[in-house]
């Protein structure tokens, strides 16, 4: 992230814009269970948030810097903090009744990249687990955003084939102001491993 996605992602304006619109946003309608794994925590606007939601919230965080910086927080005692990438999840399958990612899977370095997380995501969800996502699509102001930081736009048209190439079911995709939601479930009978 450049220094821009950095001040923005760790101020007060985005930790309460993501606690009053951009979680319930995302979790309504959604039970999470009671073990989430939050992909890109970053400075953790999201997390407390997310910890009250869930008996425990894994959070991964790509930054060594962030996580860290998380870690020592010393937030609710129902949640851990791991550095890791979410192209290579380290925990065993099956491990998670929901996954979240609030605004990270632009930030995977290449569409090659999002195809092994979300492979990745599907094989760490329980049978009957939850995918949620918030993205922004592509535009010239995203862009400007982005410069000097990893910018690759997962186009709503073709996330639903995307994520049901891997497994995923019952895919759905919502847009508010500027912003799209994903929602697609691991089935129940799902033998993927």
């Amino acid at each position: 992230m450049n220094r821009f996605e950095n001040w923005f992602c760790a101020s007060s304006f985005w930790r309460n814009m993501t606690r009053k619109q951009v979680i319930p946003w995302l979790l309504s309608g959604t039970e999470l269970g009671e073990h989430v794994l939050e992909l890109g925590a970053g400075p953790g606007a999201a997390t407390e948030e997310l910890r009250k939601h869930a008996a425990r919230v894994t959070s991964l965080e790509y930054s060594h810097a962030f996580a860290v910086g998380l870690a020592r927080r010393g937030l609710s005692p129902n949640g851990m903090v791991l550095q890791g990438d979410a192209s290579a999840l380290p925990f065993p399958e099956k491990t998670f009744s929901a996954a979240i990612a609030v605004l990270v899977l632009h930030h995977l370095t290449s569409r090659e990249s999002q195809e092994r997380a979300f492979a990745e995501i599907f094989r760490v969800l329980r049978p009957g687990g939850v995918f949620l996502a918030i993205e922004i699509p592509d535009g010239w102001l995203r862009r400007i955003a982005h410069i000097r930081s990893t910018f690759v736009p997962v186009a709503p048209a073709s996330a639903s084939g995307r994520l049901e190439a891997v497994g995923f079911s019952s895919v759905c995709i919502d847009f508010l102001r500027g912003a799209y939601r994903l929602r697609a479930l691991r089935p129940r009978n799902a033998d993927h491993s």
